[in-house]
């Protein structure tokens, strides 16, 4: 077992030690969720798939992230650092499965910026057409790119207070919303919800890929090893206190949402606007437009969260000796990765831009890259399933519980990645896997190149055998 897990910040990373609070790193988390997102656009998706049973789809969604926040918690309890996953995963299966996992983790982070500067970029037109003016998508995410990248450069404790009090208005404008919807129908729930009439297994099933979707990068908390205040203890806690908010907001909204629309002339799974239909329906037609400027900011602030982590990871491959030096540079008055941060910002912006360029639509870059991000986030939650129990076995610190939580988060987390490739897509979504498998190919192609680079360079002497 390598003497890695440490009891405090290791690597020299040029980044402000220890100036984040606990409230401000579950901001990070909470934000890279973006939980407004999920009643605005991901409910009316699940209910479309298992009607009455959306509730349950989120109970168990909700039951997998806190399972698997057992899993990630036995490295962040033991480790602080800024690689997040890449590290967990590497300490429990090796360096090799590690950098290729972490590398589909940047990739997700990115893709994730991706499509909800896209969300960000439908939500502001819807916005700015009360006032009779539309812009181009594109337009709109070049601009949302550039305040995230200032945000993100100037340093990590305003842009995670500025998440932080976004999201929390955002989320308190929902659960006002909810609470006169509760009202308005005299607080009954109604039974069709809890009786699962019409509901199978199926239904439940399908709705539960959506569910999970709602929650990924909730552990980007552990990006903050470096940054956040008694990381072995705030870390732990914004893991697991992340995944229970938003999960008991999203089963809550959830059960409200479906009661809103219930006995009405519009589905709420084909709904547009859900909220905004259930603000008019509730006359508090004011609440609906504050929340959509919410959603708004609320897909932005998971951008700024997006381009947070990802540059953290890269800053820590690049101490490994996996990326250029320059990736680690940090700014000497901001502390921040700053370069790193330019070349996620860049790519981040870049793909949408580019997509729609080439005649592709907002929401279609949405779907795709949101599709994408889902297959590396479950691919580095199901190697954190694995690697918890090898970790703690080398430690000698295995016991029966924590093989069966880790059991039971991985048969969870098999539903949702078997889910989005089966039955196989049509095309284009049936690419999408595929790239994704590619990148993962390339970067293990890439870590056996530079292994063996770096090994040349320090035995110059094994050219010549």
């Amino acid at each position: 077992m390598s003497h890695s897990m440490v009891n405090a910040p290791s690597e020299k990373s040029g980044l402000r030690s220890q100036c984040l609070s606990f409230i401000e790193v579950l901001g990070q988390s909470i934000a890279n969720i973006a939980p407004t997102a999920t009643p605005a656009i991901t409910i009316p998706v699940v209910f479309a798939t298992s009607g009455n049973a959306t509730w349950i789809a989120y109970v168990f969604a909700t039951l997998a992230i806190i399972l698997l926040s057992l899993q990630i918690n036995v490295f962040s309890k033991r480790s602080a650092t800024t690689g997040a996953l890449y590290t967990y995963i590497s300490e429990g299966i090796g360096s090799a499965g590690g950098f290729v996992s972490g590398s589909g983790l940047v990739f997700s982070y990115l893709v994730t910026g991706s499509a909800v500067l896209c969300g960000f970029a439908n939500y502001a037109n819807n916005l700015l057409a009360y006032a009779g003016i539309q812009l181009s998508p594109a337009l709109i995410i070049i601009m949302g790119t550039a305040v995230a990248w200032f945000m993100t450069y100037k340093g990590v404790e305003l842009s995670a207070k500025v998440m932080l009090v976004f999201e929390a208005i955002s989320v308190t404008l929902i659960t006002l919303l909810g609470l006169l919807v509760l009202i308005h129908h005299g607080f009954n729930l109604g039974t069709s919800q809890f009786n699962l009439k019409g509901v199978s297994f199926d239904s439940i099933r399908l709705g539960l890929v959506f569910a999970f979707f709602s929650f990924v990068g909730f552990e980007s908390a552990t990006a903050m090893g470096r940054e956040a205040k008694e990381p072995l203890r705030n870390i732990p806690r914004a893991v697991i206190g992340s995944g229970v908010f938003v999960g008991i907001f999203f089963v809550v909204m959830s059960l409200i949402m479906v009661m809103g629309f219930a006995g009405s002339k519009t589905s709420l799974g084909e709904s547009t606007a859900p909220l905004t239909y259930l603000a008019q329906q509730s006359h508090v037609g004011i609440l609906g437009f504050l929340i959509s400027i919410g959603a708004m900011v609320s897909f932005w602030s998971c951008g700024v969260a997006s381009i947070t982590a990802a540059a953290r990871v890269m800053l820590h491959m690049s101490h490994e000796g996996y990326l250029p030096d320059a990736i680690s540079k940090c700014h000497k008055t901001n502390k921040t990765p700053y370069i790193a941060i330019m070349v996620c910002s860049i790519v981040v912006g870049g793909i949408p831009v580019v997509l729609e360029w080439l005649r592709s639509s907002n929401m279609d870059v949405y779907n795709w890259t949101g599709s994408m991000a889902v297959y590396g986030f479950l691919i580095n939650y199901l190697l954190v399933t694995v690697s918890a129990p090898l970790l703690l076995y080398k430690l000698k610190e295995l016991k029966w519980s924590h093989i069966v939580t880790a059991a039971l988060s991985f048969i969870l987390l098999c539903i949702p990645l078997i889910g989005s490739v089966y039955p196989f897509p049509a095309f284009p979504m049936a690419v999408l896997p595929i790239i994704f498998l590619a990148w993962l190919i390339i970067s293990l192609v890439f870590y056996i190149f530079v292994k063996q680079h770096n090994s040349l360079q320090e035995n110059p002497n094994t050219e010549q055998i």
